[in-house]
């Protein structure tokens, strides 16, 4: 008896120390996005009703809605107390997602923490190119949140997929200590033109430094082929997703309905478990966050702006060398494994003074427009 309540106290310490350190959760730990996820624009179309709604998700093997609360400033009404325990009573999880556009993050914030109030198993923030360049606008939306939100709170981040097409977008703010934890990047291979297997590839390796778990969301929108959605599900199987959801409920046809919410069963494909690689001369919000972490190991970068330049690299190199690592000065995969046992430094965006990245990022290159990820339809 004794043997066995000091077990139960042991591993009770090194949880708490685990969490305490900020590693990551345990294996077996659910999150709300777990499964099968459908998202929601607007309610009246998606069959109005939490009734219509349950009957319709469970018949496909979906236990997870995601339903438009808020765009900007301004709240939806659709998103109700009464419409989430409705659903919750049918044994759905809902979580809502916000669009948020940067021009008065305290307010978007605040939208964010009343639709956690009304019973959201979870919140997303949905930010796009408006954000892009707004460090300080994600900072004080950030802040505002996490005074509003209790810690335990569940709260995920979903934008353009591939990190190296959007130098300035603020990834690393929205998801940095006491932020999003969950990583719903939209992976919409059709509308960008890749095959599945190669946007997932992308996403997964330019993501992977957040060290965020990842739940890819797919798209049904535009009609991809029937292979290509089961060859989706598949391949984000293979990367360990323990969660997928799709882009939307009101564009997904009778025939998407049974491809998506079909039994999927193994053996997966292998998914890449690389890194992108940060070299001296970079630039945009991955050098960043390598910047974030290499002062968590108390490294002198220079100014943390976004751009890899001499002091940065050189603080590669001493890291590599004290690490046993190959001195490149180079963030590769290993460095950046290496760099991970520890949290990122976190900037203050907002302080007075602050050297600030989005003056120094405008000399980041332009990406073809063909290559942008066009707004999603509904954002907004």
């Amino acid at each position: 008896m004794w043997v066995a309540g000091t077990r139960r106290i042991l591993i009770l310490a090194i949880a708490t120390l685990a969490l305490a350190l900020g590693l990551a959760p345990a294996a077996d730990a659910r999150s709300p996005l777990d499964g099968n996820g459908m998202w929601i624009w607007y309610v009246n179309q998606s069959g109005g009703s939490a009734r219509a709604i349950a009957h319709k998700a469970k018949n496909h093997n979906f236990r997870l809605v995601l339903i438009k609360s808020s765009d900007g400033g301004t709240a939806w009404s659709q998103f109700s107390s009464s419409l989430v325990h409705g659903l919750h009573d049918r044994g759905i999880r809902v979580c809502a997602w916000q669009f948020v556009y940067g021009n008065n993050p305290r307010a978007e914030a605040r939208r964010g923490a009343e639709a956690i109030r009304k019973g959201a198993d979870c919140l997303v923030i949905d930010a796009e190119s408006s954000y892009e360049g707004r460090y300080v606008a994600a900072d004080k939306f950030m802040d505002v949140l996490r005074r509003r939100t209790p810690s335990s709170a569940s709260i995920g981040f979903t934008s353009f997929p591939y990190v190296d097409y959007h130098l300035r977008l603020p990834y690393s703010v929205f998801m940095a200590k006491g932020g999003a934890t969950l990583n719903v990047p939209q992976v919409y291979w059709h509308t960008i033109g890749d095959s599945p297997g190669d946007s997932l590839r992308h996403t997964y390796r330019w993501n992977r430094p957040y060290h965020r778990a990842i739940y890819p969301l797919g798209q049904t929108y535009q009609d991809p082929p029937g292979d290509q959605l089961r060859e989706f599900r598949r391949r984000s199987k293979g990367y360990g997703a323990k969660g997928i959801s799709w882009w939307s409920w009101q564009e997904t046809s009778h025939h998407e309905w049974r491809v998506i919410g079909h039994r999927l069963d193994g053996p997966f494909p292998h998914g890449n478990h690389a890194y992108p690689l940060v070299a001296p001369g970079a630039r945009g919000d991955i050098a960043l966050l390598a910047q974030e972490l290499l002062m968590a190991w108390g490294e002198h970068v220079g100014s943390a702006d976004g751009t890899f330049g001499r002091k940065s690299t050189a603080a590669v190199r001493r890291f590599q060398q004290d690490h046993g690592i190959s001195v490149s000065g180079n963030v590769d995969g290993a460095t950046w494994r290496a760099l991970r046992e520890r949290r990122p430094v976190r900037v203050n965006w907002s302080k007075k003074g602050n050297p600030g990245f989005t003056k120094r990022a405008k000399l980041a290159p332009k990406v073809p427009a063909a290559l942008e990820v066009p707004s999603t339809p509904g954002r907004p």
